[in-house]
């Protein structure tokens, strides 16, 4: 039995309350929609996330859950959250990818391909598929 197939799309804004330009701290929201396509109950155990600014500092966040939750997603249910981080610099990336586990108990993993977070407007709101 393979893993069910698991949707991800991700908005990103810039959030000027949230940053210090002057300090070098540039915060940013993202607001992330996953959802089950396929035909079997998948589990949401961890995250794993690689955050990269425009110098190429990197900054890795693992955990349990996203924000406080590890869902339970039925075939075509979705689970939609949103979280920030920040940045040194205006522009940079995010990557990672979400553990999750079958009802079997088998444990599967989705990537999460690279995402744009943009503080000078340039890009435009961004969605990822």
């Amino acid at each position: 039995m393979h893993p069910p197939e698991i949707d991800i799309r991700v908005q990103t804004r810039y959030v000027p309350e949230a940053s210090e330009p002057i300090d070098e701290v540039y915060g940013f929201a993202y607001t992330i929609t996953i959802t089950n396509l396929g035909d079997a109950a998948a589990q949401l155990i961890s995250r794993h996330w690689v955050i990269e600014d425009s110098d190429g500092h990197l900054e890795e966040v693992r955990g349990l859950g996203v924000v406080g939750h590890q869902p339970l997603l039925q075939p075509g249910e979705s689970f939609e959250y949103t979280s920030g981080c920040r940045l040194h610099t205006p522009t940079g990336t995010m990557r990672g990818s979400y553990q999750f586990v079958t009802e079997e108990g088998d444990p599967f993993l989705v990537a999460i391909p690279p995402f744009a977070l943009d503080a000078t407007g340039q890009l435009g709101p961004r969605t990822m598929h």
